[in-house]
């Protein structure tokens, strides 16, 4: 029954996307919030697509932690669940991306007009410029930055560096940084045709504030979203 459930969302997904994206293309002709609506709407049916489909719900605990102004969020990053949430659970976040994206048809389209953290890993040592300056566009817009420290999806129990992308936005932006711990791969792996029934949990911490040397603010950051995440999987697992 899981592996139907789980097809039956991989079709619905693959067949109602496209429609969306190509349906709402007029939308282009309009101001940066139609496409922003039309972003929050796919986002809200694929959450309700996996809810009514595989039985994939989720719960959010420390919203109260994510300021009204522009911030940078580092969150963890185990499926392609939390870059759909994101999306609901901040407002208007800009969200730190492969160049090679913002090239596809349709989907790359959204991307730009919607304003994103490109990074361009093809232009070397001038790569952590290119994302701050754009990084530093998008909070000149009143909006939080969303960055994933690890630079990859990482699956559960698996360890992976952080890398100083992160700091170098956070010594840039000078703004309090977020960290979020999830455990999404436990029920949607990395590049996982199967989805799992459960809940996932996400779980926003206490903003970590501007102004600490690399060392310190780095090591910061990797205890408070690795030892939340490592509890959320222990919670998930019993």
């Amino acid at each position: 029954m899981t592996a139907f459930r789980a097809t039956l969302f991989n079709v619905l997904f693959y067949i109602f996307t496209p429609i969306i994206g190509l349906v709402a293309l007029p939308v282009f002709l309009g101001p940066r919030s139609w496409v922003c609506w039309v972003r929050d709407t796919w986002c809200r049916a694929v959450l309700a697509l996996l809810a009514g489909t595989v039985g994939l719900r989720w719960r959010l605990e420390g919203r109260e932690h994510l300021p009204d102004g522009p911030c940078l969020i580092a969150c963890k990053h185990q499926s392609a669940w939390e870059t759909i949430a994101l999306q609901l659970i901040c407002r208007d976040p800009a969200i730190v991306l492969k160049q090679e994206l913002l090239k596809l048809p349709v989907v790359g389209w959204y991307f730009r007009k919607v304003g994103m953290v490109p990074v361009d890993r093809s232009a070397g040592a001038g790569a952590l410029k290119l994302m701050v300056k754009a990084a530093e566009e998008r909070v000149a817009e009143g909006r939080p930055v969303v960055i994933f420290p690890q630079g990859t999806r990482v699956a559960p129990g698996t360890e992976q560096a952080y890398h100083p992308g992160v700091y170098a936005l956070y010594r840039a932006l000078d703004l309090p940084t977020v960290p979020v711990a999830l455990n999404s791969g436990q029920f949607w792996g990395r590049e996982s045709f199967m989805k799992y029934p459960g809940t996932v949990d996400v779980r926003v911490l206490e903003p970590i504030p501007p102004g600490l040397d690399r060392k310190t603010f780095m090591k910061r950051l990797e205890q408070a979203i690795e030892g939340e995440t490592t509890r959320l999987e222990n919670a998930a697992a019993t």
